[in-house]
């Protein structure tokens, strides 16, 4: 799992290691819930394997899921 920029401030990491829950089909959204940031904001992307997903999209043992807030800059 990987965390970027606020997200990262955030939760204080930028990268981890998370066990799945123990379900049938794990989402990205149950992977964020997991983070206990609270509700994913809208703004947030997700990606899989460095490819741009929606929060219901399975996650598969070994996925690299990151969770990209808005980026600003140039």
């Amino acid at each position: 799992m990987l965390l970027f920029a606020s997200l990262r401030d955030q939760a204080g990491w930028d990268e981890q290691c998370v066990f799945l829950p123990d379900k049938d089909v794990v989402t990205a959204e149950d992977i964020w819930d997991q983070l206990k940031l609270g509700p994913r904001p809208a703004s947030v992307q997700i990606s899989i394997n460095q490819r741009l997903v929606s929060s219901l999209t399975p996650v598969q043992i070994g996925d690299e899921v990151a969770f990209l807030p808005p980026f600003t800059g140039g």
